[in-house]
């Protein structure tokens, strides 16, 4: 599995707090068959040009020395598209080195000016990819559909697709219409991981979704590709049984 959004360099926004934390995490993603994890601090995008660049690396570096043989870490941003109009181009914002960016809206709302945002990005010769779009408010099946139409690459939090609320029921609307480009932990030290929502697809008939939501499309974007298509998964009997009894 290759996890493309995580905050578990230690100390550095609302993720992980220290090494003691995030050593155990990286631990637990290798032993689960995780071999490829980006680290994704916060970065607003208007404070990009004095983003601490730098300091995470040596961070980055020490946490790699402490991870467990086998896992290789790399270094990217969340970046909260908090003002328009900001170049996002230079090399040390992108994801783990790839032209792609990882970027967020807030969740009070999608900013009116989302889509050409997003739009612009992508003119700029950047990839957004956008992370869980179902947190959004105001966002919806058709959004998305543009959004990938522009070359929007789609992240949905693993999380999420498995829970409930609205914002889960998104993500699985998304599932069934095969808008989902990657998952990711987005862990923040704490229990989230690839290998629930792995056994989760397993139970719905999702074989070949696993491997493009947890590797294979990850793997596409930090290689500078597009992602595959992922064929939708709609509900089975059985989850509809599950879900009348709230299970």
């Amino acid at each position: 599995m290759i996890d493309i959004h995580t905050h578990l360099l230690p100390g550095v926004d609302d993720g992980s707090p220290s090494f003691d934390v995030s050593v155990p995490v990286l631990e637990r993603f290798a032993d689960q068959g995780v071999t490829l994890l980006v680290c994704t601090p916060h970065l607003n995008a208007s404070q990009s040009t004095s983003a601490p660049i730098e300091r995470h690396r040596e961070l980055l570096t020490e946490l790699q020395r402490r991870a467990p043989v086998g896992l290789e870490l790399r270094l990217g941003w969340e970046i909260m598209l908090d003002a328009p109009n900001v170049d996002l181009t230079a090399a040390e914002l992108t994801l783990g080195g790839s032209r792609a960016v990882l970027v967020e809206f807030t969740r009070g709302g999608l900013p009116r000016g989302a889509t050409a945002e997003l739009r612009r990005i992508t003119r700029n010769g950047r990839t957004p990819v956008l992370a869980h779009p179902e947190r959004y408010f105001g966002c919806t099946l058709e959004a998305v559909r543009e959004w990938r139409k522009l070359g929007v690459v789609i992240q949905t939090d693993a999380s999420v697709l498995m829970g409930r609320g609205v914002p889960s029921e998104l993500a699985r609307g998304m599932l069934a219409e095969g808008l989902i480009d990657v998952l990711a932990s987005d862990n923040h030290g704490d229990a989230r991981s690839l290998a629930s929502v792995q056994a989760w697809l397993l139970e719905r008939g999702g074989e070949e979704q696993i491997t493009l939501l947890t590797h294979a499309n990850a793997e596409c974007v930090l290689n500078n590709e597009d992602p595959i298509p992922v064929p939708p998964l709609r509900p089975g009997f059985m989850d509809r049984v599950k879900r009348l009894f709230g299970r």
